[in-house]
């Protein structure tokens, strides 16, 4: 059975794949806001925080409106929680938000109002982990650290590995793998970051990867190992008759709303929410509304009303 972690073997011709990906970078790169030289380190950090497991075509306009409203940590540090939760409308993952303003004051706090550049400083800020640190360090201050998400795991996977997805959890032999594959000159690693990244999104997709428009066509192990299909399918996220799909319309009620009574929470949540032919149980309210008051999203205050904090 082939194995179903990337290989950590010398890489043939390392110096091949990045003039492959990097030439092909050059050419078809999409012209985001945050990869604008004059964009702050404070936008890209927004913009990372934004991006988990949401597509850019979704957070582009919330981004920019982000941005406009808070331009600086200090701006977002100082905002009623209520106007954030309410500006991140539907990007989803809404504690996103809490952290995103949590990380904004530690900024504030601890560095002057500056986002640090440095890897383990952005580390120690509420909602930043390993691959946010990174990105923000490679992207925002051109400080090249191996930067490797889901889209760089697939590609490793598919073009060195020879297998057609990475494995459920990030290995340690993908991270010494991709650290190992960073070109030597600082420049290019963080285009390499970058460009690796926009492959997987752009062509090297999970579902339906344009092989025939790939750069690495030549050069891929699962091409030239006939493509094989994954040990275990990918299973998409369900959504209808989810608690996930009773929050979100509860957040949605409080977006419109801003206070609701609490005989009124259902009307409202199945009317702007999102709700279609799912009607929850008492016991399904109970759990999501008390999930969203224990994790910061809503307050319940001594009437029964829900709001934003």
């Amino acid at each position: 059975m082939p194995s179903h972690t990337p290989q950590t073997a010398p890489v043939a011709d390392p110096a091949g794949l990045h003039a492959a990906v990097l030439d092909w970078f050059a050419q078809h790169a999409r012209d985001l806001p945050w990869r604008d030289p004059d964009c702050p380190p404070w936008g890209v950090l927004v913009s990372e925080i934004m991006l988990q497991q949401t597509p850019v075509v979704r957070v582009l306009p919330r981004w920019r409106a982000w941005m406009e409203r808070w331009p600086t940590p200090a701006d977002l540090a100082a905002a009623p929680t209520a106007d954030v939760l309410t500006a991140w409308d539907r990007l989803g993952y809404p504690r996103r938000a809490l952290r995103l303003q949590e990380a904004a004051r530690a900024v504030v706090e601890r560095h002057g109002g500056g986002v640090p550049a440095d890897p383990v400083a952005l580390r120690a800020l509420p909602g930043v982990g390993e691959y946010t640190a990174a990105a923000v360090s490679s992207f925002a201050f051109g400080i090249p650290e191996t930067v490797v998400d889901t889209n760089v795991r697939r590609v490793f996977a598919r073009a060195v590995g020879g297998t057609a997805l990475p494995p459920k959890a990030l290995t340690r032999a993908e991270m010494r793998l991709a650290g190992a594959l960073m070109p030597a000159d600082p420049d290019d690693a963080n285009r390499w970051n970058a460009a690796v990244m926009e492959l997987g999104a752009l062509v090297c997709t999970a579902r339906s990867p344009a092989c025939e428009r790939c750069p690495l066509l030549e050069r891929c192990a699962w091409v030239a190992a006939g493509s094989p299909a994954p040990q275990i399918a990918p299973k998409g996220q369900a959504w209808a008759g989810t608690d996930r799909q009773v929050r979100g319309a509860v957040m949605a009620a409080l977006r419109a709303d801003g206070r609701l009574p609490p005989d009124a929470v259902r009307e409202r949540a199945a009317a702007v929410g999102r709700l279609g032919a799912h009607a929850p149980t008492d016991e399904q309210w109970e759990r999501c509304v008390a999930g969203l008051v224990r994790d910061g999203l809503a307050v319940a205050d001594d009437d029964g009303a829900l709001r934003f904090p």
